[in-house]
């Protein structure tokens, strides 16, 4: 009896070791994966196969690496809101191009695409602090342009890129007028037991039961439910209630989170939503969801509110 349990315990303390060396060794490659399978790492196709008109942008972040984006205008003068994009962990920006010519068509507005390092064109190798560089250097080179109103600068970010656009607009306050969150999560700590059902006792954020053993192992916790708690610019979750990725509770929890501080928060439910669809099958009401968000805190000849 006593082998038999001192075999089985060496068996289970195996299992957790050799997951806890993966975890370590490959984490970056489950949170980022800038080449989908059977895909190559280049763009399949430019905005100009869509007809976009579009410029080039190339951006060095304060570490320097070489970033690579998109700027899209629904015409050359178009002085409508700006969008700054942020996409999911997978793929390149390529791969968002149809969303984003129905948004410029939609709400009439400039969007800037940028591909965080390692993705698309740019260089580098993607991890947290890198990427919350590179969105800063995005956002840096549009309060730069004359070309735009600068007063009506709105991040968009969808899953990973929530939280890359939760941080941003945490940390600029003077530069971004409004955040827009879709299918967003609470923490990879948070995802970490979803992706993977055995860690959940061993990591998790704050909300959780986990015994968080092993949380100081995760390089890229992207705590998306600390930093949404700090945003005072008006918020706008989009939550599609069929997400198979991400939990719905998550999008609630965060909306939660950002609520007892905030009161320009609106938070709105997709019944058909899926984690890559909810803007298609959310259909006029996602994009009069967004219209009518943009028209309320990025109108046109919105002053700066450097008091916030």
């Amino acid at each position: 009896m006593v082998t038999y349990v001192s075999a089985l315990f060496y068996g289970v303390g195996g299992i957790v070791v050799a997951g806890v060396a993966l975890l370590v060794a490959f984490q970056e490659k489950l949170v980022y994966v800038p080449v989908l399978p059977g895909l190559t790492k280049s763009y399949p196709i430019t905005p100009a196969r869509l007809n976009l008109i579009y410029e080039d942008v190339w951006l060095r972040s304060s570490d320097g690496v070489r970033l690579h984006s998109w700027f899209i205008k629904m015409f050359p003068d178009c002085r409508g809101p700006t969008i700054l994009f942020f996409q999911e962990n997978a793929g390149n920006i390529a791969h968002r191009l149809e969303m984003v010519r129905i948004m410029i068509q939609k709400l009439k507005c400039n969007v800037f695409m940028l591909s965080y390092r390692g993705y698309g064109e740019s260089e580098g190798y993607p991890s947290q602090q890198g990427i919350i560089k590179d969105a800063q250097a995005a956002l840096d080179h549009l309060s730069q342009r004359t070309d735009i109103d600068t007063s009506r600068i709105v991040v968009f970010g969808r899953s990973l890129g929530g939280a890359v656009g939760a941080v941003l607009t945490k940390n600029n306050p003077e530069k971004v007028s409004a955040l827009i969150l879709e299918n967003t999560f609470t923490s990879i700590l948070d995802m970490a037991g979803v992706l993977l059902p055995f860690l959940k006792w061993f990591i998790g954020g704050s909300g959780t039961k986990s015994l968080k053993l092993l949380n100081f192992v995760v390089r890229s916790p992207w705590k998306t439910i600390d930093a949404i708690g700090e945003v005072k610019q008006p918020v706008l979750f989009l939550s599609g209630l069929q997400d198979e990725m991400v939990p719905p509770f998550h999008m609630k929890m965060l909306y939660a989170k950002a609520a007892t501080r905030n009161s320009q928060c609106t938070f709105v439910e997709f019944p058909n939503g899926m984690h890559m669809d909810t803007w298609l099958t959310g259909g006029d009401v996602y994009w009069r969801t967004v219209m009518e968000f943009l028209a309320k805190h990025a109108p046109e000849g919105r002053k700066p509110d450097t008091g916030r």
